[in-house]
């Protein structure tokens, strides 16, 4: 048996192409994101370090791009051979904007999309995790949920307060849509005090996560490609019904 995964593997590796095979190389290394071909082809695409806005984070950030996340996404949805997204997250959050481009790209994906956050997602990782049609977390991963807040120099004055109120509404709404809790639970997490040193908010794991409704369920990385295997397996099914 392991013989034959041998051969299987070896036929597999020399049906690429040099070409390919560096393509699929540079695609990793510069993105983040692999198609992986088993019994249905997904593409997996990963949310690590800080989301990166209109500015340029010092070299020696963990960063994703927002540039080379967009067009990805819209790829992913029109390649006929890519059946599901796989979603990975371990980011600190960043730019909010950016943030919920890139969640409103997957939110309106009309292929099979599950999350898994590892480590953290936190912050506008938050609208990220939701943003599939099946989000799942691991034990130890946490997110925080917090307000919006920018640093640098803020002019005080009545239309900045109002602009961050607007925002805030954005990302709530955002996540009250694509997921189960409600938006008095989320705004007592968002606003809680006493939790977090010198700032407001909740920092929840991965079961209060889903005991919470913001996550679907808990579970690892084999739990989400079962899941979007299913996914798949029902699309094609109705499809085939529809024909």
């Amino acid at each position: 048996m392991e013989k034959q995964n041998s051969e299987k593997k070896t036929v597999e590796t020399a049906s690429q192409t040099p070409e390919q095979t560096e393509q699929v190389r540079e695609d990793l290394v510069e993105t983040g994101s692999i198609t992986s071909k088993g019994r249905h082809n997904i593409q997996c695409l990963t949310v690590i370090g800080q989301i990166e806005g209109h500015y340029v984070l010092p070299d020696q950030n963990k960063t994703t791009k927002y540039e080379h996340m967009l067009p990805q996404l819209v790829a992913i949805e029109h390649d006929p051979e890519i059946e599901g997204l796989l979603l990975l997250l371990n980011t600190v959050g960043g730019d909010v904007e950016a943030g919920l481009a890139i969640a409103e790209m997957i939110a309106g994906m009309s292929k099979p999309t599950v999350s898994l956050v590892l480590g953290g997602g936190h912050s506008i990782g938050v609208p990220l995790a939701v943003s599939t049609k099946c989000s799942f977390i691991v034990p130890s991963a946490t997110m925080t949920i917090h307000p919006v807040r920018m640093s640098g120099l803020v002019l005080g004055v009545p239309q900045t307060f109002s602009y961050f109120e607007r925002m805030q509404e954005r990302i709530v709404d955002f996540v009250i849509d694509h997921s189960r809790i409600t938006k008095e639970r989320f705004m007592e997490l968002t606003m809680k005090t006493g939790e977090m040193a010198m700032d407001v908010g909740s920092i929840v794991d991965g079961q209060t996560a889903v005991n919470e409704g913001l996550i679907h369920r808990l579970g690892g990385l084999s739990d989400a490609i079962t899941e979007l295997y299913a996914m798949i397996d029902a699309q094609k099914e109705s499809e085939n019904k529809n024909q």
